[in-house]
């Protein structure tokens, strides 16, 4: 008789795990407030400015600007800090298609560079050997919420003249080394889509510590305007990114739960690399740099598939699928890295490609794509039954490995 879901055993859990986004009558009511005040729009109401204020606050800057998403939260920064048509950008080779797609949208060319192997974030030395006459810009990404290597990414791109702008998707209310991350570049790309720590469904935010940096970005985001000027004065090449006063509300309700959601998340992430550090020739947790003084945002809880000791002879995609069988939604992550992807060898007329994309090979980021494993952030928010029953499951899988080997 098999013990596992996969050949008909019990599964471990059959109780939905926790659905997001998450919400109650408070966002409601927040929504509720600006539709029955008829001010939907920025400039009619305050909820999108009140929200500014309280971000920028809790991320430790002193300016953001609120946008249509994460991806436009990318591409603002890009425009302002000078790239264009002829330069680089260097990007790492394992994160979401925005961090490189906004680059080519401004005409410029994605450089990538590997990434660290205990973190998947991009690798300072593949950053610097990256570097060209071209190079305009760095977008090192906090992957998962794990923050990058910032001292030595900023210290390579000061060296350089390089400006920085982090990829704060996953980021939201974590920390290296004592400082937010989103405040340790020029600026700083957040987002608010549907799956992240706070969400309005879609929405971002662009955050820094320079005001005119600050001024310009914000000139970008709605028509090249600029506060306190007439209102048909357009002062930078912009376009309308601007985020609705409904979607504010919702944040500012999101924003008051961030803290004890990322307190909840270290919590539940720690009984997991407990479970997870007992299988050392099967699994490995993700290994932060400084993990004295970062604080990860968790929005992925990654690990790494070994494939030895009893998990011998199985694959990582089998691993999963008989996770997934016990009730645990385990996703084996990208299957490719990034320089593979089609949009880059048809990238948009006009831009000048520099790299060869189809001779790229980068050893770390092959690896990761091969054992990464990964559970949204969502099963590490409440209490810690959702994170034992993952724990259940991963030692019932490993425990009846032969079940897989036998049955394929």
């Amino acid at each position: 008789m098999a013990n596992l879901a996969l050949f008909g055993g019990a599964p471990v859990r059959t109780k939905p795990f926790m659905g997001w986004p998450y919400s109650d009558e408070k966002e409601v009511e927040a929504v509720s407030e600006v539709i029955r005040s008829g001010k939907w729009y920025r400039y009619d109401g305050g909820k999108v400015i009140e929200f500014e204020k309280a971000f920028a606050e809790a991320q430790g800057v002193s300016y953001a600007i609120a946008v249509t998403n994460g991806t436009t939260a990318l591409e603002v920064p890009l425009a302002i800090l000078g790239v264009g048509p002829g330069d680089e950008v260097v990007v790492p080779s394992y994160t979401f298609i925005a961090t490189a797609s906004a680059v080519l949208m401004h005409g410029a060319a994605p450089v990538f560079a590997d990434v660290q192997p205990d973190t998947y974030n991009m690798d300072p030395a593949a950053f610097e050997a990256a570097v060209t006459e071209r190079t305009k810009a760095v977008v090192p990404v906090h992957f998962a919420g794990m923050p990058a290597d910032m001292d030595e990414i900023t210290a390579i791109a000061k060296k350089h003249n390089i400006r920085v702008l982090e990829d704060a998707a996953h980021a939201h209310g974590g920390a290296y080394k004592g400082r937010m991350m989103g405040s340790l570049g020029d600026a700083a790309g957040f987002s608010f889509q549907a799956s992240k720590n706070i969400t309005a469904g879609e929405g971002g935010a662009i955050t820094t510590g320079d005001a005119e940096l600050a001024e310009r970005m914000f000139s970008r985001h709605t028509f090249g305007r600029m506060p306190g000027r007439p209102w048909y004065e357009h002062h930078v090449v912009g376009t309308n990114a601007r985020m609705t006063e409904m979607q504010a509300a919702i944040l500012l309700v999101q924003l008051g739960r961030m803290k004890k959601h990322a307190e909840e998340r270290l919590t539940n992430a720690a009984i997991l690399d407990k479970a997870i550090g007992a299988y050392t020739e099967e699994l490995m947790a993700m290994r932060p740099l400084n993990a004295g003084t970062a604080r990860r945002a968790y929005h992925l809880y990654m690990f790494k598939y070994l494939g030895g000791g009893r998990l011998d002879g199985v694959s990582r995609e089998d691993f999963a699928k008989a996770l997934r069988a016990e009730g645990v939604p385990a996703s084996t992550g990208y299957d490719m890295p990034l320089y593979r992807q089609a949009m880059f060898e048809n990238a948009p007329r006009g831009v000048k490609q520099t790299s060869d994309y189809n001779k790229t090979y980068q050893p770390n980021v092959e690896k990761a794509v091969k054992e990464s494993l990964w559970f949204g952030q969502s099963v590490l928010v409440g209490d810690d039954s959702q994170v034992n029953d993952i724990a259940a499951a991963i030692d019932k899988v490993v425990s009846n490995a032969d079940e897989l080997k036998n049955n394929k």
